[in-house]
């Protein structure tokens, strides 16, 4: 490993490895972009990439990067360059591809050999060299495989029957429609019901939220604060129900819902939500409990608050940020919940939205059908994790330090 501690050689080593990794992500992003055919040249790839290094430098200025990105675009055009351009591609797309190529390397490469002297290096420089480039990849990696199926997903929703028919790789956006873009969930909202799928998904995860609170909040204090006999063979048993997969419960549960009148109703599915949901939010909740001082508690005790009163006074106050992570959890739960829902619903009147989108995956309803309820379905909850995340990441961290 002593021979790539010198700059001459990890720099052009780095920089071909990125050019790699970045080929391939803007070949893919422009193929389902476009809908043409892009591919990366391995080759060029590494030879384009060893010559960044010098380009990027520092001591290069502004001069190299803008030199190296217009060379980079011009090579995209003659087809020399690290991306091969598919026939019949119109010359701006090329220049389009060649700017993303140089905008997602020379900058990249700039910031991972940042303050490289062409001699030796240093560990520490090296290491860091290193490591920028490993994290990058991984966000790149990570990015693709995440995004690709959302869009994939997105794109197909704005299709028309047609256009899925000529070429259903053609993944690129026709803006011509205009608002004819949105027919497939115009017609899932008119014709297929999913206004009514989408308010019973709503309430049903809300009213699961609720449910589980209201049994995992004492039960959690009771086995973080009191003391009672088998209370330690209780905690370390909440989490058993999820030895047995789902599946397995499946049938014992149709049948004794079947025998009590509870299949195919809304009642039924509240009923056994919070089932699956309760052992964790308890988990959660007494880890978090455990990490309040009881000092704060014995004081309101001394003066003279009852134990619930400590409760919704005190804890309940202090554990808002596990309360917030444990309900976004639990919501989500119940919101992509679909074996129960699958097996215990029949009327479409009263489907979840996990059961509305399976039921357009039929050979008789379009396929851009199928995908505009997947975004349906997926957007919501993507937004509330987003907007709620630093809530979550809060209530998980303080419960797994304090507990």
């Amino acid at each position: 490993m002593k021979f790539l501690r010198y700059g001459y050689i990890t720099g052009p080593v780095i920089g071909a490895l990125w050019m790699i990794v970045a080929g391939f992500t803007i070949a893919v992003a422009m193929s389902f972009a476009t809908g043409q055919a892009f591919r990366p040249n391995l080759l060029l790839s590494l030879v384009w990439g060893a010559l960044l290094w010098p380009a990027t430098m520092r001591a290069a200025g502004i001069a190299g990067p803008a030199l190296a990105a217009l060379l980079l675009v011009g090579a995209t055009l003659i087809g020399v360059g690290p991306l091969i351009v598919g026939a019949g591609t119109s010359t701006v797309t090329a220049v389009i591809c060649g700017l993303l190529l140089a905008a997602g390397t020379i900058w990249p490469v700039r910031l991972m050999l940042q303050d490289m002297p062409p001699g030796a290096l240093t560990r520490h420089i090296f290491e860091h060299a290193v490591i920028r480039f490993l994290t990058g990849t991984g966000y790149v990696i990570f990015t693709a495989i995440v995004a690709i199926p959302f869009y994939v997903m997105v794109m197909t929703s704005l299709k028309n029957q047609q256009q899925l028919v000529q070429n259903p790789l053609d993944f690129s956006i026709d803006l011509s429609r205009g608002l004819d873009l949105f027919s497939s969930y115009v017609e899932l909202f008119a014709q297929f019901n999913f206004g009514s799928y989408l308010w019973t998904s709503t309430y049903v995860s809300v009213l699961t939220v609720l449910i589980t609170l209201l049994f995992s909040v004492p039960g959690a204090y009771a086995v973080a604060r009191l003391r009672f006999s088998g209370r330690t063979a209780f905690s370390r048993s909440i989490l058993l129900i999820y030895m047995v997969p789902m599946i397995v419960l499946a049938l014992p549960i149709y049948i004794a819902f079947s025998m009590l009148g509870l299949r195919n109703t809304i009642f039924g599915i509240i009923v056994i939500y919070p089932v699956t949901t309760i052992p964790v939010a308890l988990y959660m909740l007494q880890g978090y409990f455990r990490g309040l001082p009881a000092e704060v508690e014995e004081a309101g005790l001394m003066d003279g608050l009852t134990r619930l009163r400590v409760i919704w006074k005190i804890t309940l106050p202090l554990s808002l940020p596990a309360l917030a992570s444990v309900s976004l959890y639990v919501f989500m739960i119940a919101w992509n919940e679909f074996l129960l829902a699958f097996m215990l619903l029949d009327d479409p009147s009263k489907f979840t939205l996990t059961r509305g989108v399976a039921m357009l995956n039929s050979s008789e309803i379009p396929r851009q059908h199928l995908m505009a309820g997947a975004v349906i379905a997926t957007v919501p909850i993507m937004v509330l994790f987003l907007g709620l995340e630093k809530f979550m990441t809060r209530g998980l961290t303080a419960g797994a330090v304090k507990g």
